[in-house]
C-alpha cells in the first residue's frame, strides 16, 4: 500500500511540473502576443489568457504545496482580471473608463 501512495505522490509531482513548464511556455508566447499583437483586442485578450494561467498557476502551487489556502487567492486573481477586462474592453469601445456625465 506505501508502494501505491509513494507512486501517486511522484505522479502528482511529475504532473505539477509538466504543468508548471506548460504554463510558463503560454505565458512567455502571451507576453510576445500582448507586446507585439496587431491590434488592441488581441493584446487585451492575452492579458486576459494571462490572468488565466495565473490562476492556474495558483492552483498548481496549492496542489503541489498540499494546501487550500491558495484557493482564495485564485478567486482575487479571477475577480481583478474580470474587472480588468471589463475596464479594457470598455476603454477599447468609448474611449474612457469613467463617465463623468
Amino acid at each position: 500500500m506505501n508502494e501505491v501512495l509513494a507512486l501517486t505522490d511522484h505522479l502528482v509531482k511529475i504532473s505539477v511540473w509538466i504543468g508548471f513548464l506548460v504554463i510558463s511556455i503560454s505565458v512567455i508566447l502571451l507576453m510576445y502576443q500582448t507586446i507585439v499583437g496587431p491590434e488592441n483586442v488581441d493584446r487585451a485578450v492575452a492579458l486576459d489568457t494571462i490572468a488565466v494561467n495565473l490562476m492556474a498557476v495558483a492552483g498548481l502551487l496549492a496542489i503541489y504545496l498540499v494546501t487550500d489556502k491558495l484557493n482564495d487567492i485564485v478567486l482575487l486573481i479571477g475577480v481583478l482580471a474580470f474587472l480588468g477586462t471589463v475596464g479594457i474592453a470598455k476603454y477599447l469601445e468609448e474611449g474612457v473608463i469613467i463617465d463623468r456625465n
